[in-house]
């Protein structure tokens, strides 16, 4: 199972904030630990990544904080993850690495790599612009056997 880490949770959690706000300038990290119960230490080694990793600029001040260092169009998930935690790894084995006592018998491997290929252009092709998209409300359920009247038949 691919699985991110809660680190990554939080950076994609933060720059969804920062994309979908980012006309209001730098947050604080201290609003964004707030905004989403995130251990206020935690984000702010998270926010740290994703400054080294040229997606946020730290801003001093005031009025200080984070914002995005580039349109949110130009930064993908995969960015995100590779700046909180490194390449996406599939399997524990890798091209460069041989030390695996299966590796010369390994038949998985290959195809393994495939699929982890595609994920990371799937990742690469979403920008933090389209998860800061709003999704569509959906329409609350209504309660058993209430019926709205304009989907009643001939009313």
């Amino acid at each position: 199972m691919l699985r991110l880490s809660k680190k990554t949770d939080y950076a994609l959690l933060a720059m969804r904030h920062l994309a979908a706000n980012a006309d209001r300038g730098a947050v604080s990290a201290r609003e964004l630990a707030e905004t989403y119960d995130i251990p206020a230490e935690l984000l702010a080694k998270v926010l740290q990544k994703l400054v080294r990793g040229k997606l946020l600029e730290s801003q001093q001040g005031i009025r200080g904080g984070y914002a995005l260092a580039k349109p949110a169009t130009a930064m993908s998930v995969a960015d995100v993850i590779q700046a909180v935690d490194g390449p996406l790894m599939v399997t524990a084995c890798s091209d460069t690495d041989h030390s695996c006592d299966q590796y010369a018998k390994c038949n998985i491997r290959d195809p393994l790599w495939r699929i982890k290929d595609r994920i990371v252009a799937t990742l690469a092709a979403t920008s933090v612009a389209e998860m800061a998209m709003e999704m569509p409300v959906a329409p609350a359920p209504h309660p058993a056997g209430v019926i709205p009247m304009q989907m009643v038949k001939g009313s």
